[in-house]
């Protein structure tokens, strides 16, 4: 039986918006779930009557802010949520998208992400995850959270990917049949960069100068800097490129 319905977790923000225009366009019934479609995963306000005939969840909700206690409660409920209501509904499986070097993190956010793989995966239902490199849209969010003409951003190698992309390879996964034993698949951009070049070049739309620092006080900044963040050996690669991407921004 070939997989129909999906239901979206945090179908409205910046992930999810891509999942569900890349669903719709390959023809599958997809139900929105955020709190602007009156589904709440953290409450569970109107979350059994979503998942209703959902064959899968794609779980992209995600916490706001870079708070690791927050964003750790934040992915602790919607997890057990997710798999108490999605096993009521009888759902088939939960597929996530995760960061990058999740595994390897001890602070921050990622620490977050962490803990969040772990939960789902030590749920009732099957669960499939995807680690994804740093959005593109990320690098904007960055030059927004810093005042002034000048902004200071780490020159932390990353390898910046399009939410488009991921959605795609998101929506494979979660519609593949299931492969056992094999590594959590990642996904990533086309080339290695750091975050201050990248958010030079939109900078330089923007009328703000980006000096590179170094990433001292940022969380795992040391792992970061010898490469734990980026792709491994059986990552894919997919483009566009930052500087691809940003050429097709208003």
């Amino acid at each position: 039986m070939s997989i129909t319905t999906f239901a979206v977790a945090g179908a409205t923000g910046r992930l999810g918006r891509h999942v569900v225009d890349v669903l719709t366009e390959r023809g599958r019934q997809v139900v929105p779930m955020s709190r602007a479609t009156g589904v709440d995963i953290i409450t569970g306000e109107g979350l059994a009557e979503a998942l209703t005939g959902a064959e899968v969840i794609i779980d992209v909700a995600s916490w706001h802010s870079s708070d690791q206690e927050a964003a750790t409660e934040f992915f602790r409920t919607s997890a057990r949520n997710l798999h108490e209501y999605g096993q009521k509904a009888g759902v088939a499986q939960i597929t996530m998208a995760s960061i990058i070097g999740a595994d390897k993190a001890t602070a921050g956010f990622l620490a977050a992400k962490k803990v969040h793989e772990e939960l789902l995966l030590s749920g009732p239902l099957p669960v499939r995850i995807l680690r994804a490199a740093q959005f593109h849209e990320f690098v904007g969010q960055l030059l927004d959270w810093q005042q002034g003409d000048v902004a200071y951003l780490p020159a932390l190698p990353t390898q910046l990917v399009a939410c488009r992309t991921v959605a795609e390879e998101l929506v494979d996964l979660a519609s593949a049949p299931a492969a056992p034993g094999t590594p959590i698949p990642e996904i990533a951009g086309p080339r290695k960069e750091t975050m201050a070049e990248a958010a030079q070049l939109l900078g330089a739309r923007r009328g703000i100068k980006v000096v590179g620092v170094d990433g001292a006080g940022m969380p795992d900044a040391d792992l970061a800097a010898n490469g734990a963040f980026l792709p491994g050996p059986h990552a894919k690669l997919a483009g566009p490129t930052f500087q691809e991407w940003l050429d097709t921004q208003p």
